[in-house]
């Protein structure tokens, strides 16, 4: 984990200057009307696909599932800064386990007993998993209130709303209930496919970046950018909680 001892009493003023951007950013995207803030939006032509389509379709789904994953911005996100400071790939097998399970459980539970949350207020929550997971690389918890929380344990909460946030969108385009649950199943199994591709694609950007001797120093910036993205997330969906 990256101590911020380094930065000295500067840091937590830098912060604070470094949160307004995104704030501002937000808004900027609110008033452009950028659909891609929507961390899990289906792209429309899936969206028509999903919602006319029945009966059992394994490859399809596993398409659609391992779609999502690679081009879901807030997952790669939150399972970068996850790996961050992870080495071992036994640490890391054991992390992206627990999202995996967390992620998984709710996606399918949610939309077999159709069990939606707003999709405002689930996307901002996962706009604060990256929040949170930056701020823990920066070693903030335990600068400012003396403690770490419990890493392992973090990482499947938020999985489970990661998964929350695409069963509420499933949801919303009613998926027929013939052949539901093959269908879900192999919607996650190409969750899963695309997650190890992307997982495997950020290693191998990591294993070359961390032989950089300023691995370290860019380490604090990269955290720093990843928290601002995640207010972004915070900021744009709130707002659009507020006018809907």
């Amino acid at each position: 984990m990256l101590q911020l001892h380094r930065e000295g009493g500067n840091a937590v003023a830098r912060f604070a200057r470094l949160a307004i951007l995104p704030c501002l950013l937000g808004l900027l995207l609110l008033t452009q009307g950028i659909e891609a803030a929507f961390a899990h939006a289906v792209a429309e032509g899936d969206k028509g696909y999903i919602k006319e389509i029945t009966g059992v379709n394994i490859l399809p789904f596993v398409y659609l599932g391992a779609k999502h994953m690679v081009t879901g911005y807030d997952h790669l996100l939150f399972l970068f800064g996850v790996i961050f400071f992870l080495y071992k790939l036994k640490h890391i097998g054991i992390y992206v386990s627990l999202f995996a399970l967390g992620h998984s459980t709710t996606m399918l539970l949610g939309v077999y007993f159709n069990v939606g949350i707003n999709s405002y207020i689930i996307d901002a929550i996962i706009g604060l998993s990256v929040v949170y997971k930056a701020l823990d690389n920066l070693g903030a918890f335990q600068r400012w209130f003396g403690f770490q929380p419990n890493t392992k344990g973090a990482t499947l909460v938020f999985g489970f709303f990661h998964g929350f946030g695409l069963s509420t969108k499933i949801i919303e385009y009613n998926i027929s209930p013939d052949g539901l649950v093959p269908n879900l199943l192999a919607f996650n199994v190409g969750v899963e496919i695309g997650q190890l591709l992307a997982l495997t694609m950020i290693l191998i950007f990591m294993g070359f970046w961390r032989r950089s001797p300023s691995f370290f120093k860019h380490a604090y910036t990269a955290n720093v950018a990843m928290m601002s993205a995640g207010f972004v997330l915070i900021g744009y969906q709130l707002t659009g909680l507020a006018v809907s």
